[in-house]
């Protein structure tokens, strides 16, 4: 098995044979420190990735890893034994094996934003014509996931971060789901409109595509906490959340 780490920087990344450093959008950097692994090698997208952010790393994995078991972390949030700020409680191979023994998936806990819907979550964060592309192309082309759809966008959950390690033919499957709906979105979007944050609509998008693709499968999935390399202001970050949703017209500040 294989953990990637996201990263678009060097950062301090652990040692050892499970977790290994995957700069995303390796195309256009200037440099790639040495052991970090390139998303540019073999079939990739890498030069998408300011629209598409740790999801070009997400692709060169489906297309190129080999592993039984792959997961993507990111290089300042880890999955974990327990919450915190503590890298070295990160999940270790034995704690893999073992969870994956009895789920196909596991995922950073749910976020819960008690008073409003992940379908508002997101309009009142973001550019809402991408939002729509996206249910259209579900409603017209992935049916079968549109009741899962649905479901996604009224619950006040989310699994979030794109996040997760699966084992490699349900991460194969999720990845068929995720890049053939957004290729199809891509077609239909005019990323000239889109400034800021808002020019990262795919990594945007494509974390509410986890829990569509989690109602309409049978796949069955596991929670642990994450940890937070960088601490979390919380009052401002609530503060940010309540602006958006009851002053829309104010300035946004979304991911920090």
């Amino acid at each position: 098995m294989k953990v990637y780490i996201a990263t678009h920087k060097p950062y301090a990344m652990p040692q050892d044979h499970l977790y290994q450093p995957l700069m995303v959008g390796s195309s256009l950097r200037d440099e790639v420190p040495a052991g970090y692994q390139r998303d540019d090698q073999g079939e990739n997208i890498s030069t998408k990735n300011p629209n598409f952010n740790e999801l070009t790393g997400i692709y060169w994995m489906w297309k190129n890893s080999e592993e039984d078991a792959v997961g993507l972390v990111h290089y300042r949030r880890y999955l974990g034994q327990k919450g915190g700020h503590d890298y070295a409680k990160r999940l270790n191979q034995k704690d893999i094996e073992s969870l994956l023994r009895h789920h196909d998936v596991i995922l950073p806990k749910e976020r819960n934003y008690y008073i409003e819907n992940q379908r508002n979550h997101y309009l009142h964060a973001h550019a809402h014509e991408p939002y729509e592309i996206m249910e259209k192309v579900i409603r017209e082309n992935y049916e079968d996931f549109y009741p899962g759809f649905k479901r996604m966008e009224q619950s006040t959950k989310a699994h979030l971060f794109n996040m997760f390690i699966m084992k490699k033919d349900v991460f194969d499957d999720y990845a068929e789901f995720v890049f053939g709906v957004l290729g199809k979105v891509q077609e239909k979007v005019d990323l000239s409109t889109l400034h800021g944050q808002d020019a990262r609509v795919f990594g945007f998008l494509s974390e509410r595509l986890m829990d569509t693709w989690l109602n309409t499968r049978n796949y069955s999935y596991t929670e642990v906490p994450v940890i937070s390399l960088e601490k979390t202001n919380w009052l401002d970050k609530g503060t940010q959340f309540l602006k958006r949703k009851f002053l829309p017209n104010s300035k946004k500040k979304v991911h920090f």
